[in-house]
This record gives C-alpha cells, sequence and structure tokens, in this order.
C-alpha cells in the first residue's frame, strides 16, 4: 500500500531487515563477551554487554518505528496524490 508516495509495505520490510541485521550483531557481541569474560578480560566484557543492551535498544526502537508508520499511514489514509 502506498500513502504519500511511499510503500508502506516495503518499508516496513525495510526495518524488518534492519533489526534482523542488529539481532545477528547482538548475538555476535553476546558471543564474544563471554569469551573476553572467559579469557579474563573483564573490561572488555564489560564494554561488550554494553553495547549489546545497547543494540538491544536499538532494536526496541525499530519496532516502536515500525508501529510509529502505521500510525502515520492511517493518519495521512486520506491524503491522495496525483502525477501531473
Amino acid at each position: 500500500m502506498c500513502t504519500n508516495g511511499v510503500n508502506t509495505g516495503q518499508f516496513e520490510q525495510m526495518i524488518d531487515q534492519i533489526s534482523d541485521h542488529i539481532k545477528l550483531e547482538r548475538r555476535w557481541t553476546h558471543t564474544l563477551a563471554h569469551q573476553a569474560e572467559d579469557a579474563s578480560f573483564q573490561n572488555v566484557s564489560d564494554k561488550l554487554h554494553e553495547a549489546q543492551a545497547l543494540l538491544d535498544d536499538v532494536r526496541a526502537l525499530l519496532d516502536d518505528a515500525k508501529d510509529a508508520l502505521e500510525d502515520d499511514a492511517e493518519a495521512v489514509a486520506g491524503v491522495t496524490v496525483n502525477l501531473v
């Protein structure tokens, strides 16, 4: 569905793709944090766990963006665009 020239379905899929990518990076960060901890690199482990938490925040914001996309698309649903 297009709203104001934006294909909202594709837009939502693109947000999902970003979220999936961040999910993978979070998994790697988690793995590296535990490897660092096992090697007694506590400072590195702590920083990687902090990064992991921030990646969780990013994914939550992406979910919020998807919700906002739906809300915005409904709010402007009455607008039509004509090619001239």
